[in-house]
């Protein structure tokens, strides 16, 4: 593998990979440092999978097969009332959503533009007048909108903000290197789905905080078994999802079959090799936000780093 000629051809900003640990490889591009934030879009949803294990650690959140109404209680009455917080964070509600991003009228591209409701989060608003598709916990679709709610549930499960539970959390005790930047909506309100902005060296700190058991600072952040199911199938795919090779969906991390990963639009990834305890995060600057290729490449970058650092 010619790693100068990837990063050159996939328009790769940074790759670093660690290994028991430590930094085995660290390289830049598009004139990205080690001190440079990077927007990781919907690598997001999986900090927000984290900050919910929190949160049952945490007895915010009584269980994963709770009611989502319990905490967003707006969604009574709605395609979500019999949803519980387990189907919400696998994207498998039944809640009909359409995540065209080339699309203006698709779901994605309106929700939380155009639907105002005195007192009630615009999110929240649009969502809850969906209607059904399939039965709850019967069909994987992959939902920005489920993950912007997800992030609500927390924050209301909790009484704060996103950021002020991350930094918390994990930012402070895990010791990240750089302050992150979680990007507000025009009511100052952070979103499950995307915003963080982080260094690389950070976002491979996430996968690593995964390494190590949900640990931070000697405390357990994250439950045992919750961190075993958040990084197991708990929807399979029939084919291939999204042009990549991931056989199923966690909570809110895509399952491959020796690691699992947090992976954002335009080539942001964190994966994770548990068996090996390697961990390998990808910065990029793709022209378009994903194509049948570019994840397929991607994915056999990634998979070319990890058998390196194994030989």
């Amino acid at each position: 593998m010619d790693l100068d000629r990837y990063m050159t051809s996939m328009r790769t900003a940074g790759v670093v990979v660690l290994k028991d640990g430590e930094i085995l490889l660290e390289r830049y591009g598009l004139g990205h440092t080690e001190n440079d934030s990077w927007y990781a879009f919907s690598v997001t949803k999986s900090v927000t999978a984290i900050l919910a294990g929190a949160a049952i650690r945490d007895r915010y959140i009584k269980s994963m097969d709770a009611p989502v109404r319990d905490y967003i209680p707006e969604m009574k009455g709605s395609a979500y009332d019999e949803v519980t917080v387990r189907q919400l964070f696998t994207m498998t509600s039944g809640v009909k959503w359409n995540e065209d991003y080339f699309d203006p009228n698709s779901d994605v591209c309106r929700a939380g533009q155009c639907c105002y409701e005195a007192g009630i989060n615009p999110i929240v608003a649009y969502m809850r007048h969906l209607p059904r598709a399939a039965e709850p916990g019967t069909k994987h679709n992959y939902s920005t909108g489920e993950s912007d709610l997800a992030g609500i549930l927390v924050s209301n499960a909790t009484g704060k903000s996103m950021s002020e539970y991350l930094s918390e959390k994990l930012w402070q005790p895990y010791g990240m290197e750089k302050d992150a930047d979680w990007v507000v909506d025009r009511f100052g309100r952070d979103r499950g789905g995307t915003g963080l902005s982080m260094t690389l060296r950070d976002y491979a700190r996430i996968g690593q905080f995964m390494l190590d058991g949900g640990k931070a600072d000697g405390a357990q952040v994250l439950p045992a078994d919750w961190l075993t199911d958040a990084t197991k199938v708990q929807a399979s795919f029939p084919a291939p999802q999204r042009g990549h090779g991931a056989v199923g969906y966690g909570y809110f991390w895509w399952i491959y079959k020796n690691a699992y990963a947090a992976l954002g639009s335009d080539g942001q990834a964190i994966f994770v090799y548990p068996q090996d305890k390697v961990v390998i995060a990808v910065n990029s600057a793709w022209p378009a936000p994903t194509t049948p290729e570019a994840p397929q490449a991607r994915d056999g970058f990634v998979h070319a780093l990890y058998a390196a650092a194994v030989s």
